[in-house]
């Protein structure tokens, strides 16, 4: 229900767009998936494959809801890692505890259990989500910074399970929500309005090395390569609907 409710509640709130990279340099068709609407995935969307570990970027309060939105559209609902306050929230935490996502007690001696949990929820063929950089950004601009540095917690759970890695890449949710609670809130009131551009990338499957290091290096580096695609997608969705706004598009040349 959390990632149908995303997915009809994003549509709102801004305009969506996901591509991904060719799953291997052999395809017959290298070109990347791209999509604008749902009904653009039908025959050519990437899948995420059950028991496969989502890393994505994590930017903004709002970014869920467009990761959510755009496993959504490729056919996958996955588990959630996130942290354990948000089970405090009255009716989101009844749905969170429902539909089976993992609360992460950071500092704490229940930490570990996430991770188990988790690898529970992989052996039991879910696709799973967690944010490697185990937290927000603390600044309060709307502008489209890389991912911080990870923590450990995905190269273990990767190697404990051996479960595939799809990095995951989202840019623009910043635009719907950042700073502090009073902009955050005006970001929300008047995104139906200005629909911002939002972008999610997907890199190819990767498997990690056993080392905790350099698994959480390939990790972070692929993720980023994954940001770097959305950023630049966003970027130039954005570019060019100020040059359209301003008389300067393709529709302006038409007699």
């Amino acid at each position: 229900m959390l990632s149908r409710t995303a997915a009809l509640l994003l549509p709102v709130l801004g305009h969506l767009r996901i591509t991904a990279d060719p799953v291997s340099a052999a395809a017959t068709d290298p070109a990347p998936y791209t999509a604008d609407t749902a009904s653009d995935t039908a025959d050519t969307a990437p899948t995420v494959a059950p028991g496969s570990i989502v890393a994505a970027n994590h930017t903004s309060l709002a970014d869920p809801v467009v990761v959510l939105a755009a496993l959504h559209r490729l056919g996958a609902r996955p588990v959630v890692l996130a942290t354990a306050g948000l089970w405090r929230i009255p009716l989101l935490g009844t749905l969170l505890r429902h539909e089976g996502h993992i609360a992460v007690h950071r500092g704490t001696a229940r930490a570990a259990e996430s991770l188990d949990a988790a690898a529970a929820a992989l052996a039991a063929g879910r696709v799973v989500l967690i944010y490697g950089e185990g937290g927000l950004p603390r600044r309060r601009d709307s502008g489209e910074l890389p991912p911080g540095p990870f923590r450990s917690g995905l190269a273990r759970l990767a190697h404990a399970t051996g479960a595939p890695v799809v990095p995951l890449g989202q840019a623009g949710s910043r635009r719907l929500t950042s700073g502090g609670r009073a902009k955050q809130l005006a970001g929300l009131a008047t995104a139906p309005v200005r629909r911002p551009g939002l972008h999610v990338h997907l890199g190819a499957p990767l498997h990690l090395p056993a080392d905790t290091a350099e698994a959480t290096a390939r990790a972070h580096h692929a993720v980023t390569a994954a940001w770097t695609a959305a950023s630049r997608h966003a970027a130039s969705r954005g570019a060019a609907s100020r040059h359209a706004a301003a008389g300067q598009g393709p529709e302006a040349t038409r007699p």
